[in-house]
């Protein structure tokens, strides 16, 4: 459930020029984690393989939500296109 909100000294947070973060992706250890159980899984992206100019119509197409799978650019031509 949702906490009630966190008090912290602000006045010794200003004068000790500290600061508070806070994020939902996670750290190392949860990156490794998710990356440990994909691997045991055989969990793969989907990806949709383009070549360097198709950049722009891959923009277009994301400002446009057309895009089913993560672009992966190809900027050295070296990968087996994904159509």
């Amino acid at each position: 459930g949702i906490e009630k909100p966190l008090e912290l000294p602000s006045f010794s947070l200003i004068l000790g020029r500290k600061l508070v973060g806070g994020s939902l992706v996670g750290g190392l250890k949860e990156t490794q984690e998710m990356i440990d159980f994909a691997a045991k899984h055989n969990v793969k992206p989907e990806i949709e393989v383009v070549p360097m100019d198709y950049v722009n119509i891959a923009m277009e197409r994301l400002a446009k939500a057309d895009v089913k799978y993560r672009f992966v650019i190809d900027v050295a031509n070296t990968l087996k296109p994904s159509s």
